[in-house]
């Protein structure tokens, strides 16, 4: 084994980061504390999470920032047209990497706001520039190839562009430049990336998102094919009520935020037991 726990973190939006702060404070607060895993694995709105959990940023004041305006951030929505291009994308012939390529080349070419703009978001929202000691891996897909990444402090790649590759949602912000390739999403490949635990003992998944595009990719199956104790934690009816149908509404936060930290006494009993 590489260690003990994992805590995996999966996209959602800027409602799925306010969610996910949620129910994590929420857990803490109930004597549950996830940030103290082993190894933090995060995709999209996760790696933002991932990245203060692994900092040592403190649930309590990450849960707190949720509640303030959506300062700095900007608004986007995920159009009919942008989910009908993703569909094309996966539903056309190809392996994983070259559907996840065709997208990425559809991303490259979209009128989004600059990556600049985007940048200076992240370099806003994360607390932290600098990859932490503990273990983090940050997913993205390297949007001409397809090809999936985790970066983590070995890989040469400064933390605020990781995370802000990971969030890059294709067709709704660019693609983010790293050592000579651009990067998008990295749940273009999976909503969580479980599969990336293998190796630990307890498993604890928080994922705002759980569909995908094959079951095989979805948390729950990589979650058991782990093969370990392992739960997989998402929004329930109030909890997706209070976030919204645009996952990309930082207006939404809040709500979301709140949600997620009153949803924490329902699952908490449960969490408690896979992670010991």
């Amino acid at each position: 084994m590489t260690g003990k726990r994992a805590l995996v973190l999966g996209g959602g939006g800027v409602t799925g980061i306010a969610w996910e702060t949620g129910i994590l404070h929420g857990l803490a607060s109930q004597g549950v504390d996830l940030s103290s895993a082993d190894l933090f694995v995060g995709t999209s709105a996760g790696s933002v999470v991932a990245t203060e959990l692994a900092g040592g940023g403190v649930l309590a004041d990450l849960y707190a920032g949720q509640l303030l305006p959506p300062d700095g951030e900007i608004p986007a929505r995920l159009t009919s047209w942008m989910v009908v291009r993703y569909a094309l994308s996966y539903v056309l012939p190809g392996t994983s990497a070259q559907k996840r390529a065709r997208l990425g080349r559809a991303a490259l070419k979209a009128r989004t706001p600059s990556e600049e703009s985007r940048l200076a978001v992240f370099d806003s929202r994360l607390s932290i520039k600098d990859w932490p000691s503990r273990a983090l891996k940050v997913t993205a897909v390297d949007a001409v190839s397809g090809e999936f990444v985790a970066f983590d402090r070995d890989s040469g790649v400064p933390l605020v562009k990781a995370v802000a590759s990971s969030c890059a949602v294709p067709l709704v912000w660019p693609p983010v430049s790293v050592n000579g390739s651009r990067y998008m999403d990295g749940g273009m490949r999976s909503v969580a990336n479980v599969d990336l635990a293998k190796g630990y003992e307890r498993v604890v998944v928080v994922a705002p998102l759980t569909r995908a595009a094959s079951a095989a990719a979805s948390p729950g199956a990589q979650a058991a094919k782990l093969g370990v104790p392992s739960i997989v934690v998402s929004p329930d009816r109030a909890a997706l009520a209070a976030i919204g149908s645009n996952l990309l509404d930082p207006a939404r936060r809040r709500p979301a935020a709140e949600a997620g930290y009153a949803q924490a006494g329902t699952v908490v009993e449960a969490v408690r037991e896979v992670w010991g």
